[in-house]
């Protein structure tokens, strides 16, 4: 009796084992990844990757392109100086009358100003009269404003503002009325 005991336990035990093998068994079938699902997961990887280094060129070109528009932004700065120059002696051969003077110097100064305009250059177009504003404007001083209608405006314009693209190089140096 004993014995058919001892098979019996054994018997159990090898069918537990039996089970238990088998349920392993089809954990690793039901983990493995069918071909089908290998394939998926790999085109979706490279979708992404695909994804992300047209992101990265579009990105680089557009770093590309902004570097080289303000590239010369230093070589602007400088030749700002220049056109104000040009500018004061304009209205000064203009006060003294030499009619011939003053067209050499304008010929010089608006071909100078027209290849700076062809590299982006822009003038700030500021008159008084204008509402001041910080981002385009830089108030040198204020002064009590002649009329009511100019308080809190731009009274008078000191120096020229000028933009490379859409940023500004220069502020428009004002006066505003208080």
């Amino acid at each position: 009796m004993e014995n058919q005991d001892i098979n019996e336990e054994n018997i159990n035990t090898q069918q537990d084992t039996n089970t238990q093998n088998e349920t392993v068994a089809e954990e690793i079938v039901t983990n493995t990844p069918t071909p089908e699902e290998l394939l998926a997961e790999e085109k979706n990887r490279y979708i992404r990757l695909y994804a992300e280094f047209e992101n990265y060129k579009k990105r680089t070109s557009k770093e590309k392109m902004e570097f080289f528009q303000y590239a010369n932004q230093d070589m602007m700065v400088s030749m700002l100086g220049v056109l104000d120059d040009f500018e004061r002696a304009l209205k000064e051969i203009a006060k003294n009358g030499n009619e011939a003077d003053l067209q050499g110097v304008e010929l010089i100064y608006l071909k100078l100003k027209n290849k700076l305009t062809e590299k982006g250059l822009k003038v700030m177009e500021v008159r008084a009269g204008d509402t001041f504003n910080v981002d385009l404007h830089e108030a040198i001083t204020q002064i009590p404003s002649p009329s009511e209608d100019l308080k809190g405006k731009i009274v008078d314009v000191i120096e020229t503002g000028y933009m490379l693209g859409e940023k500004v190089i220069r502020f428009a140096k004002v006066v505003t009325g208080n």
